[in-house]
């Protein structure tokens, strides 16, 4: 057993003292302001929590951890030991390695090498493209994500532009459909205008007006055509403007069709951070201005918009030179998540109940995760201890992606993530990442 004494526990919109009991891989109990048993005080293996915070585990709904295939980038054991060391405890990886997800028997594959290597629980897309629906069919619901369909431009052969495919993909798969959603041919404009300017070599600030608001507005509010149309369950990732929170609905989020997420670079950094950290903030979709950092925040807040990720997608150093059309697009977060929104939160941008709302509770909701996402009795022990009042300084020495950079290096934090639980086993403390491994996510659905 193993008692979290005293930890300011932040849950279901509230925050209070109070300590959380482990028993194998679940929650056993959780004590309010009353006392711990003595009986439990003296069996128990406690854990001193005084002045920390204790979240449920992250869980992140969009990562490219890059295996198989393009594993010189990163891995799925290196990225989810840095998702351990950062409090995030499951993760949902996308299909665009190499071979690209998107064969049952691929997908099987991906499962295999989460068993044997992943540090954190684990879920994965399976992905659509223009001839595959026959094996989007055969998905089993409980055991995978949902089903991640490239509306925007995309490497290989992913990128689904035959219109009546994507009719017959939202009209006839009866699952979460997650969409990465820009419209190539509005980028492909653009980007042959601004090479008619600047030759091959197109400085990085143009990067969003070549991937541009109106490019990522017009292909999401086809994508959420299509799903009224057809009552698809539809998350669309990564939003970037404002004019697409137009699109959303405030209600429960349990009556939702329709889902938005956003990561945590977009609220983070603005086009005007362009000059300082140049193509290592170059995503896609792209960094857009101040005023569409502050509106997602908003739709956030207010609920329009329902889910915070990372988009976690490494890249050697060396792939992030070159300007707007050169420069590999992504970067790694994985790690640094949480902080930057307990950051954020600080600065009293969102509360801290709304942070663990968003980035652990509206997840599980979402994906009807089983048992996770919560510090409730019965659910399995995805825990994180925060020292909200320690400073953490991003370094080459501890950033554990195996890329070895951050688009934050050098930057100091004001909270420490101190200790992470996965399933009731201590993962990670004082810096170290332990030899524990992840269990498969399972839906309730």
């Amino acid at each position: 057993m193993i008692l979290i004494h005293k930890a300011t526990i932040i849950n279901e919109g509230t925050s209070f003292v109070g300590s959380v009991l482990i028993k194998k891989d679940v929650i056993s109990e959780i004590y309010r302001s009353e006392e711990v048993p003595e009986t439990i005080l003296n069996k128990a293996t406690v854990i001193d929590a005084k002045d920390l915070w204790l979240l449920p585990g992250v869980i992140d709904d969009q990562v490219h951890f890059r295996e198989p295939g393009l594993t010189h980038k990163g891995d799925i054991a290196s990225e989810s030991r840095a998702a351990i060391a950062g409090g995030v405890t499951s993760f949902m990886e996308m299909p665009n390695t190499n071979p690209q997800t998107t064969t049952i028997e691929l997908l099987k594959q991906k499962f295999e090498i989460g068993a044997q290597k992943s540090y954190a629980n684990y879920s994965f897309y399976m992905g659509a493209t223009n001839d595959n629906l026959a094996e989007l069919k055969k998905v089993n619901q409980k055991e995978v994500c949902g089903v991640k369909v490239f509306m925007g431009s995309s490497t290989g052969n992913m990128l689904v532009d035959d219109k009546k495919v994507l009719q017959a993909i939202f009209a006839e798969i009866d699952m979460l459909i997650a969409t990465h959603c820009e419209k190539e041919e509005i980028i492909r404009e653009n980007l042959a205008k601004y090479k008619a300017e600047f030759g091959e070599d197109i400085p990085i600030q143009y990067h969003p007006l070549i991937r541009s608001a109106e490019a990522c507005y017009r292909s999401s509010a086809e994508a959420i055509e299509l799903a009224d149309k057809y009552q698809t369950r539809l998350h669309i990732l990564h939003l970037s403007t404002e004019k697409e929170i137009s699109l959303f609905d405030i209600k429960p989020l349990t009556e939702k069709k329709i889902t938005g997420e956003v990561c945590v670079h977009h609220l983070w950094f603005s086009d005007e951070d362009y000059s300082k950290y140049g193509t290592r903030i170059k995503w896609n979709p792209s960094v857009k201005t101040r005023q569409d950092r502050g509106a997602l925040m908003q739709g956030l807040l207010k609920g329009k918009l329902d889910v915070i990720a990372t988009d976690h997608a490494p890249h050697l150093i060396e792939e992030k030179v070159g300007g707007a059309s050169k420069a590999a697009s992504g970067g790694p977060l994985v790690q640094h998540s949480l902080q930057m929104m307990l950051e954020l939160s600080k600065k009293g941008k969102i509360s801290k109940e709304q942070v663990v709302n968003k980035m652990c509770h509206a997840p599980a909701v979402m994906f009807q995760i089983h048992k996770r996402g919560y510090i409730r009795k019965g659910y399995f022990a995805d825990l994180v201890l925060v020292n909200p009042n320690k400073p953490y300084t991003i370094t080459k020495d501890n950033i554990l992606y195996k890329c070895k950079w951050a688009p934050l290096e050098g930057e100091t934090m004001s909270t420490t993530i101190e200790k992470t639980f996965l399933n009731g086993k201590i993962a990670f403390e004082n810096g170290v990442v332990n030899e524990v491994r992840g269990e498969m996510l399972k839906f309730d659905r």
